[in-house]
């Protein structure tokens, strides 16, 4: 079976350190904007700033890092990125234990932690690249995408629960060892790294900084899924506080059920990252990026139409579950065809140029979709957002470009 398939004590121990960073990131959910409510009593536009600002902030300190991380060895990277997430979380706890804490050192961190793991992300590519074969990609995507929804499923309640139990910053500790449990499961990684090709040159030039958004913006398949995802990502993470402020405030749901209806459906994620290497393998890859993108954009709209009571409570699941189900199919799929169609000297610089696209989007539509809300109330901006994210299809990939343009071989290059 698929799900059973070994892929070597190597990608264990990444796999195993993938999941403990995640589990503590999904304990960690919301941690800032939780501390910045509860213990700097911060304003609307101060939490709004806190999720958009310090993730677009970010984005763009890991600009400059991409060449940096592609002409270094992968693992040493990685474990960088893992201790300082870690040193940048654990500035938290200790500011909150002697009185100093403050919003500014949140945005800072919250800055510093996006960017971490834009480098990390695009180190772990090109590393898993390099660690699998390649007919065993989409498989271990499938694993990370698998860990990742079910962190997301499990993480946030519990998280709750120990805030409640043992104070604001308890998750924020947990996210912060989790990060330095990572780093020594990499470090536990055996196997001599090939060394980054160069021609010799000082790799890292101004030039080099564009080089992800050439490839992917000259690349005929890559190019419209690429524009395709943005657009969708950054509409669906829109939507959330304009959802919260719906659900919370105007509908009356205790937090609980808040909670519950974005944890539950997390649960589709197992499904549909667990159907992505049988449905390529019996409808092609083409038609997935087709069909399933579609569909996990036409769902969007329904959170306009959610209702007080149990009724609303279900609309809200069957939404969440509907485009998760479909978003967890399609990302692996997603994943293993940009890492097939890079060459290895530019994977890094590709997925951080992937990353950081993602994130302006998310900052950008947020700050949009908030705004219009101001004017207009969550529920008519829920509507536009829904039917904006009607239209992203449009930008899926017609023709089967994603077959015929075939990875190029790897060659030395600066």
């Amino acid at each position: 079976m698929v799900g059973r398939r070994r892929l070597g004590r190597q990608f264990g121990w990444l796999w195993a350190s993938y999941a403990v960073s995640a589990y503590g990131s999904g304990l960690g959910f919301g941690a800032l904007p939780l501390i910045a409510v509860l213990v700097l009593h911060a304003g609307p536009g101060e939490v709004s700033a806190l999720s958009a600002v310090g993730p677009a902030v970010g984005a763009l300190i890991a600009v400059p890092l991409a060449p940096w991380v592609e002409f270094r060895p992968k693992r040493p990277v990685m474990i960088m990125m893992d201790l300082a997430r870690f040193a940048a979380m654990a500035t938290i706890p200790v500011a909150y234990a002697f009185g100093w804490l403050g919003f500014v050192q949140l945005l800072v961190v919250s800055a510093l932690v996006a960017a971490a793991k834009i480098a990390f992300n695009a180190a772990g590519g090109a590393y898993l690249k390099a660690l699998v074969r390649p007919d065993d990609l989409l498989v271990a995507n499938a694993r990370f995408e698998s860990t990742n929804w079910s962190s997301i499923a499990v993480g946030p309640p519990l998280g709750g629960a120990a805030i409640g139990l043992f104070g604001p910053v308890t998750t924020v500790v947990a996210d912060a060892l989790s990060y330095l449990l990572s780093a020594l499961g990499i470090t536990a990684i055996r196997g001599q790294e090939e060394a980054p090709r160069t021609t010799g040159k000082t790799p890292v030039r101004a030039s080099t900084l564009l080089d992800g958004w050439r490839h992917i913006m000259g690349h005929p398949g890559l190019r419209p899924l690429y524009l395709n995802h943005i657009l969708v990502a950054g509409l669906i993470m829109a939507t959330e506080p304009l959802l919260a402020v719906l659900l919370l405030r105007q509908l009356g749901f205790p937090p609980w059920q808040y909670a519950l209806a974005f944890a539950a459906p997390c649960l589709g994620g197992l499904i549909g990252s667990r159907l992505a290497h049988p449905v390529v393998a019996r409808f092609g890859r083409h038609r997935v990026f087709r069909t399933v993108g579609t569909l996990r954009a036409i769902w969007l709209i329904g959170l306009a139409f959610v209702r007080p009571g149990v009724v609303g409570l279900v609309t809200v699941m069957a939404v969440e579950l509907a485009i998760i189900t479909n978003m967890s199919l399609y990302g692996p799929v997603l994943a293993t065809y940009r890492l097939e169609h890079t060459p290895q000297h530019l994977v890094a610089r590709t997925l951080s140029a992937w990353s950081i696209g993602q994130q302006a989007s998310i900052a950008v539509l947020t700050a949009l979709t908030g705004l219009l809300a101001d004017l207009t109330g969550p529920r008519p901006a829920l509507t536009v957002t829904g039917l904006l994210i009607l239209t992203t299809p449009l930008l899926l990939p017609h023709h089967d470009e994603t077959t015929q343009h075939e990875p190029e071989p790897s060659r030395s290059h600066s």
